[in-house]
């Protein structure tokens, strides 16, 4: 039924249109085209402008999540590891494609981005910090993911975890 009722307001909309196009002389039309061609360049414009980066970056994460063939990650996770990930990427520990500099150990993240990499603030208990960073290892632990190549991340979030507990709760 409501197959047949938007199929009838397409079918009004596209009679009235037509209508107004047979009627309406060349000038009307190329004015009328022209301002649709300006405000839509500049709503996609605004949007570009507002998105930034991204608008670019997170298609292109989604194609690499599909590559990587990680399972189990619901939309809300996959968010938290984009954002993880474009830090990652952002202080150059990380690449998509195995570009970077992957020899950083644990003595260059420092305690404020260890908790960012986690997604935890300061102040949180050291249970927090064991149940977050193993969430995170069950998703991208390359045992539970061997057709992935997430060794980079498993080790990064390895070495946030046991530089908040050693700094911490010791």
């Amino acid at each position: 039924m409501n197959i047949f009722i938007i199929g009838t307001i397409i079918l009004v909309v596209i009679f009235l249109f037509l209508s107004w196009f047979i009627t309406a002389n060349t000038t009307k039309i190329a004015k009328a085209v022209r301002r649709l061609l300006i405000v839509l360049s500049l709503i996609l414009g605004i949007i570009l402008l507002i998105g930034g980066r991204i608008l670019f970056s997170l298609p292109l994460f989604f194609i690499v999540m599909s590559a990587l063939k990680i399972k189990g990650l619901t939309a809300l996770q996959i968010l938290n590891l984009w954002r993880v990930i474009n830090y990652l990427r952002s202080t150059g520990r990380f690449s998509y494609f195995g570009q970077s500099n992957q020899n950083n150990s644990a003595d260059n993240v420092t305690l404020e981005e260890a908790y960012k990499i986690l997604g935890l603030k300061k102040g949180c208990s050291k249970a927090e910090v064991v149940k977050t960073s193993n969430a995170l290892q069950k998703k991208l632990h390359p045992d539970m993911n061997p057709d992935s190549n997430t060794e980079r991340l498993s080790q990064i979030i390895n070495e946030a975890k046991e530089l908040i507990i050693k700094n911490d709760f010791v």
